[in-house]
């Protein structure tokens, strides 16, 4: 599976957003290491504080479904944003406990703008189960 198959997967992703107040879509795509893709999108509600980004709507749906940190790979996080947006801090608390630090992590826009880093680069000083 191509890199360029899931950030395809991540924009289709963003027809799933559910942002009826900050018209701000996000999708994103994860690839399992047995070639299956995990979508997610934002899921906004009146209430913000129960809004779901799609990094995080994506990891939950995969783990829900019984896949590990072992068994992602990557994941591609599309916006309609110029630049690309970055992953949230809460999401990047997420991703840092549920992926791989060094799983791939792709960012881009639906232009197809993007940049590319590694999970222990988005929260180098993440807060883990050693801090409790």
């Amino acid at each position: 599976m191509s890199k360029e198959k899931l950030t395809e997967n991540a924009i289709k992703a963003l027809e799933n957003s559910y942002s009826p107040y900050s018209k701000f879509k996000v999708g994103a795509a994860i690839l399992m290491n047995d070639g299956t893709i995990i979508r997610g999108a934002n899921i906004e509600n009146a209430s913000y504080g129960l809004t779901n980004c799609a990094e995080r709507s994506a990891l939950f749906s995969a783990y829900s479904q019984g896949y590990k940190k072992d068994d992602i790979i990557a994941m591609a996080i599309a916006s309609t944003s110029t630049p690309p947006a970055s992953p949230c801090g809460a999401c990047r608390q997420v991703i840092s406990e549920l992926m791989n630090e060094d799983a791939d992590i792709i960012v881009l826009n639906d232009k197809n703008d993007k940049y590319e880093t590694k999970v222990k680069e988005l929260l180098p000083f993440a807060f883990s189960k050693e801090n409790l």
